[in-house]
């Protein structure tokens, strides 16, 4: 199990990423968030099985006609053993 904090930078927000991202990841049994952030990138934390986590960036960063992944951000971070699912903000904040 593994959990890691991805900022991506691109044409993702106003696109549908945040959904995408979400049903990527549901597809993946992986948990963590998405939210957009107020300068244009998006936050992840994603956890799981690595070799789900990686097929989930993989799938985020090809996007689709309307996102484009520039850069990925990824660094490791604790596990979180009290996660349970994935969500999604709709605000610039964590609630």
């Amino acid at each position: 199990m593994k959990r890691y904090h991805v900022i991506v930078e691109g044409r993702v927000q106003g696109v549908g990423f945040r959904a995408f991202a979400q049903s990527h990841a549901i597809q993946e049994n992986l948990t963590g968030s998405v939210r957009n952030m107020e300068n244009g990138m998006v936050e992840l934390y994603v956890q799981g099985e690595p070799a789900a986590i990686d097929r989930f960036l993989d799938a985020i960063q090809n996007g689709t006609r309307w996102i484009r992944v520039d850069d990925l951000t990824v660094k490791e971070v604790p596990v979180d053993p009290a996660e349970k699912k994935f969500r999604t903000s709709y605000s610039y904040g964590w609630y």
